[in-house]
């Protein structure tokens, strides 16, 4: 029995990628740079799976930004705004469409799936001129073969790419973005061409939309693509691979029936139940990589159960045609658990990363090949057992309380609209008052700070002189812009679910646990191994501090107990809703606690709460449930004039409106300029928001500076579909990946947009 592996991380151990990116953009660095660190990676991570005796390595899965990205480079699908005039994409291109320049904005960026990673939207529509512009697949793939590595290159799979796509600005949004099949298909047969001529013998589609709902003209899209391609992909062991959730059976009905198609890929961790239409109708003769090992998540695999599922599917599809692999890429997922020195050894022996993934697949096929490693799943159904006896994972008061929660649905006493009310009386805010959602940027120097605390290198005196000092200055900057609601800027946090899973009961932290979100940026998901509780207060200390230095109302930030589950690495062994209203409860004392400091403005972040949204529409309402009733639950007991807001941002949030609406929070603050304003859609259509919004002004993921007037434009769309008294001015997001002098002129020039807006509706009374 052969092993596969989806996809690898592709940040390296130490973050190598991670800090070449950020030094090429700086200018402190040459391309060549960035392509010798690449080439290394990739170089590292091929050899790391052949030597650990992968049969399908995957090749064309490394990339600068993202897969899609790369695919958009692929076809020479470039908006015209980056003025590219044809041949090989370069990095001026590439990184423009990504993260736009001084002139134009970047693409839109939306979440995979429902991941914490990002790719960029691909814009398309009748007139894009399609041509083969980046021969990256290829050239890996001879890469890797001149190393003695053989791989599988991987491509996004032509019709998923038109499902991930959007109509291009101009376009009709009711434009059949399939209709472009025929445009890219032709593409595809090049870089297929020439991937069977420098000896490919195995390619691998990835087709992840197949695990949507998807309607039979995009059902049939398939078939007509893949009869399309049938003749280029002839002497290719084709594998179309999907991932994250069970495939409908009219998609499998679909899929197992594609001409040219040699293998398909399940996920079998997150999809069980595609288990039953494999086994009841998994045609003859084809090859079936079975997802039993979690790409997802980072606790061990149980050998013994997925041995005994792949002997089950071995039953089905016969010993020559089934593969161990993944449940989908090792992108999600920390790279390699040899670098956590910190990590206490029982904890540890209950996890592994990519690195230690790639061992248990192949483990996986040689048991079932007849060569098992008896040691190797020995300790592994130990470590099994000491995780479902020890101690450590349960606390009998907090899943009492969490189950005393069942049966009230926490909503406060007094109506949206009374409330804004009261807290007018005590803010006194003027009308399109302005805020930031967060962060303020992390400069070089406050990393240090923190880093030598951490080390014990300087003493607790001199980390709270210096962070103090550092919101001294965020506090006097946001006083000088003139901004109504200020932040302390989060100068004491690396990280915003990090921070507070530190301070929880039943986490626990990586020193080198790192997982790409895009481009350069990386999280550290904390690890979430047992019932959660709060010891003490954890934001209380440096709100209290902010707030005695303005008399201007200063936010109290928390993140909520959506994303905190969302963003962590989440213990599976109990429902995630009753993990998530453990936090609730955690949020909940912090809240209360903030409020007796005297805070009266509390932002309590769910950015990711779209991102959570089950991917099948009939599972969409139960999560919707505790997800919102988990957020109400953190202020329900708080005063009237106690102001609560929550941010959400690079999501698609129109389909779930309503939720949002019965989270009943006072103030939402939402991503709305990278997307094209695609929120403002909803409340044109008719929605009703009684509650203050601050959909976002403009996008801080791009170093592009916007000007007044680009801002007042901004605001003035916003002011056609939602009543003044509601509308808030702000940034889309948190401002700690840029620089200050992009920050400064950015917020002057939207608190100058708010005040000409201001005065142009005083002078229409």
């Amino acid at each position: 029995m052969a092993s596969h592996v989806v996809g690898y991380p592709r940040m390296g151990p130490k973050r190598e990628l991670k800090f070449a990116l950020e030094s090429f953009w700086d200018g402190k660095s040459s391309a060549e740079d960035l392509k010798k660190v690449s080439a290394d990676l990739r170089s590292s991570i091929w050899k790391q799976m052949f030597d650990a005796g992968i049969k399908y390595i995957p090749s064309n899965t490394f990339s600068y930004y993202d897969q899609v990205l790369d695919t958009t480079a692929m076809l020479g699908a470039v908006p015209s705004r980056y003025n590219w005039t044809g041949g090989e994409i370069e990095f001026g291109t590439y990184f423009s469409m990504a993260r736009g320049n001084a002139s134009v904005p970047a693409m839109e960026m939306t979440k995979w799936f429902d991941t914490n990673y990002h790719f960029i939207v691909p814009e398309l529509g009748p007139d894009v001129n399609f041509s083969y512009a980046s021969h990256k697949a290829v050239n890996e793939y001879k890469e890797a073969k001149a190393q003695g590595v053989d791989t599988v290159p991987v491509l996004v799979g032509p019709v998923s790419y038109l499902l991930l796509s959007k109509p291009a600005k101009g376009v009709e949004k009711s434009f059949p973005l399939l209709s472009l099949l025929d445009k890219i298909l032709p593409i595809y047969k090049e870089v297929i061409a020439e991937l069977k001529a420098a000896g490919a013998s195995w390619i691998q589609l990835d087709e992840p939309t197949l695990v949507l709902d998807l309607e039979s003209h995009k059902l049939e899209a398939f078939t007509k693509a893949y009869a399309d391609l049938e003749s280029s992909l002839s002497g290719l062991n084709v594998l179309v691979e999907t991932y994250f959730a069970d495939v409908p059976a009219g998609a499998f009905k679909t899929l197992t029936a594609l001409k040219g198609v040699t293998a398909f890929g399940f996920d079998l961790v997150r999809g069980t139940q595609t288990l039953e239409l494999i086994k009841s109708s998994f045609p003859s003769g084809k090859y079936l990589f079975a997802g039993v090992v979690d790409g997802r998540n980072i606790w061990a695999n149980d050998l013994a159960a997925s041995l005994a599922l792949l002997q089950s599917l071995e039953g089905v599809v016969g010993k020559d045609k089934l593969v161990a692999s993944t449940s989908c890429s090792l992108l999600h997922t920390a790279v390699d658990l040899i670098n956590e020195t910190k990590l206490d050894d029982e904890i540890k022996s209950w996890l592994a990363f990519a690195a230690q993934k790639v061992v248990e697949v192949n483990a996986l096929a040689k048991a079932l090949s007849g060569a098992k490693d008896e040691a190797f799943f020995s300790a592994n159904a130990a470590a099994q057992a000491s995780r479902k006896s020890s101690p450590r994972v349960t606390n009998e008061a907090v899943q009492k309380a969490s189950a005393a929660l069942q049966g009230s649905d926490h909503r406060r006493a007094t109506n949206v609209s009374a409330r804004l009310d009261a807290q007018q009386k005590k803010l006194n805010l003027p009308i399109l008052p302005t805020t930031t959602i967060g962060s303020f940027p992390q400069t070089v120097e406050l990393r240090r700070v923190r880093r030598e605390y951490k080390a014990k290198k300087i003493s607790e005196e001199e980390y709270v002189k210096a962070i103090t000092e550092e919101i001294k200055k965020v506090v006097d900057l946001q006083e000088e812009l003139d901004i109504d609601v200020l932040v302390h800027g989060e100068p004491e946090r690396n990280d915003m679910v990090e921070y507070f899973g530190e301070q929880l009961s039943g986490f626990a932290f990586t020193a080198n646990g790192w997982v790409q979100s895009y481009g350069s940026r990386c999280v550290k998901p904390p690890i979430i191994y047992g019932d959660v509780s709060r010891p003490k207060p954890m934001t209380v200390f440096w709100s209290s501090k902010a707030q005695e230095m303005t008399k201007r109302p200063m936010k109290g930030m928390l993140t909520g107990p959506v994303t905190i589950l969302n963003w962590s690495f989440v213990r599976n062994d109990q429902p995630r809703f009753e993990t998530c209203y453990q936090i609730a409860l955690a949020i909940k004392d912090e809240v209360e606690d903030l409020e007796k400091a005297g805070i009266t403005v509390i932002q309590i972040d769910e950015a990711a709460l779209r991102e959570g949204l089950p991917l099948r529409k009939a599972e969409h309402a139960f999560y919707l449930n505790w997800a919102v009733h988990s957020f109400r639950i953190t202020n329900v007991g708080i005063e009237d004039t106690t102001q609560i807001h929550t941010h959400m941002c690079y999501s698609n949030f129109n389909d779930i409106i309503h939720s949002i609406i019965d989270m009943d929070a006072d103030v939402i603050t939402i991503e709305n300029s990278r997307s094209d304003e695609k929120l403002l859609s909803v409340f044109r259509e008719g929605v009703k928001y009684g509650a203050g919004i601050g959909p976002g002004v403009y996008d801080i993921h791009s170093p592009r500076i916007p000007s007044t007037e680009e801002i007042a434009d901004r605001v003035n769309k916003m002011l056609a579909v939602l009543d003044t008294n509601i509308l808030w001015v702000n940034p889309d997001c948190g401002l700690k990946t840029r620089k200050y002098i992009e920050v400064k002129p950015a917020l002057q020039n939207m608190v100058s947009a708010a005040k000409t807006i201001r005065t142009q509706l005083a002078s229409a009374k």
